[in-house]
């Protein structure tokens, strides 16, 4: 961008250095800036002050050094795409990309500063009106406003605008704040007797197998795709001779931009030893297309496919309370399902490792303590075995003590010695 801006090399008799002036052509407001160059009446000194001034001026032509009042939005967008971006892990690379995309066809700004409060609560507004929730919304702003950080400590932003604050809803105490629900074995089972309905008789097992292998593992559907036995870039199983089975997640997937290992549940790595060690080659899963495609699957595709065979089992998991719409059974209801069932098993902070949560905040709000019914279970037979002939014979014949009361499958415990059915 060519700027037709001339950069003058100045003398002040209080600096001890040439300083560079210029005026802004938007503000028409003169800049000064050091250039770290004494004043000690050589030529040669004169010549490397004017050479900086030459290079300053080059600068501003090229973008790389543009004024705040005129850095435009597509140069900005541009620079943290190439000096910011390849430095994040996959999937925080993809939500930029969509703010991006929201900025452009919602405030359409030409210059960066164009980017100001009341442009970013308009934003919030309009995103909020398509359906998005409050989340969401909340994570596209922690997004915007990192960018806008950054161009802040870029000096290409004077300062930071102000953002609005996301009300979140009220948590209820009576239910988990998710958009669908654990689900139980029976709905399960209910679910691979379907699968063939779906995807075809054909890629039935396969298909069958990936849901068995979601519910073993408590994987997220993109970690699922990425899991393969022999690929040093995507998520590997381990199996040592010494010690437990492992989960190892190359820093190019991990949002800490490190290597990490991670443990695998027993009936995981249980099911992943059914695969003869000549087999282990390749992805993990590999998932034939409902029309025999064999190229490798979006995870979007892969989630609609999960979600019509929920459908077709029956397996609601949430009413939207507005509109009614239902929501049956997807592959992240799988994940709950695990995430409950160990939540009875192990500790909060053993439980945030094996689910790989970022936060323990997580663990504790959607998966510990959500069970009410499991939870006073528990505490009664607790007090049941303390008690032990002592116990009041009047609250035995209530009820209060003894074995708990029988659960329906859509309400009960997920803990049952019942084996998966195969397919």
């Amino acid at each position: 961008m060519k700027t037709g801006v001339k950069v003058y090399v100045v003398e002040f008799s209080d600096r001890p250095n040439f300083q560079l002036q210029w005026r802004d052509p938007v503000t028409q407001k003169l800049r000064t800036k050091t250039t770290a160059v004494r004043r000690t009446g050589l030529a040669r000194d004169r010549k490397v002050a004017e050479r900086l001034a030459g290079e300053l001026e080059s600068q501003l032509a090229s973008g790389s050094a543009a004024f705040p009042s005129k850095f435009t939005w597509e140069q900005f967008k541009a620079r943290y795409e190439a000096e910011v971006v390849p430095s994040l892990a996959k999937e925080s690379a993809n939500k930029i990309a969509v703010v991006f995309n929201h900025v452009a066809s919602i405030i359409c700004p030409v210059l960066l500063r164009d980017v100001n409060e009341a442009r970013i609560s308009h934003l919030a507004a309009t995103i909020r009106s398509q359906g998005k929730a409050e989340t969401t919304i909340q994570s596209y702003l922690a997004h915007l406003k990192a960018m806008l950080r950054w161009a802040v400590s870029q000096k290409i932003l004077p300062a930071c605008p102000s953002f609005p604050k996301i009300q979140r809803k009220k948590k209820s105490t009576g239910s988990t704040p998710m958009k669908g629900r654990p689900i139980t074995l029976e709905e399960f089972e209910r679910m691979l007797e379907k699968v063939a309905d779906i995807v075809g008789r054909a890629a039935a097992a396969a298909w069958a197998r990936y849901l068995r292998g979601l519910w073993a593992s408590g994987l997220r559907l993109s970690e699922s795709l990425e899991l393969w036995w022999d690929r040093e870039d995507r998520l590997i199983p381990i199996f040592p001779k010494k010690g437990r089975p492992m989960l190892r997640i190359p820093a190019e997937l991990e949002k800490g931009h490190a290597d990490r290992l991670l443990p695998i549940a027993p009936e995981f790595a249980l099911f992943l030893l059914e695969i003869p060690e000549a087999d282990r080659s390749g992805a993990v899963f590999k998932l034939p297309g409902i029309r025999g495609r064999t190229t490798e699957l979006r995870s979007k595709w892969v989630g609609k496919v999960v979600s019509k065979i929920g459908a077709a089992a029956g397996v609601r998991v949430h009413t939207d309370p507005k509109s009614g719409r239902l929501k049956y059974a997807s592959a992240h209801d799988l994940r709950r399902a695990f995430g409950e069932r160990w939540a009875a098993r192990i500790m909060p902070a053993q439980l945030r490792e094996l689910m790989r949560h970022e936060s323990i905040e997580t663990t504790l709000r959607y998966y510990v303590g959500t069970n009410a019914e499991r939870t006073a279970d528990a505490c009664w037979e607790a007090f049941q075995k303390s008690a032990g002939g002592a116990a009041d014979a009047g609250m035995v014949e209530l009820g209060f003590l003894g074995p708990a009361p029988n659960r329906s499958p859509n309400k009960g415990s997920q803990e049952t010695q019942k084996p998966l059915s195969r397919p």
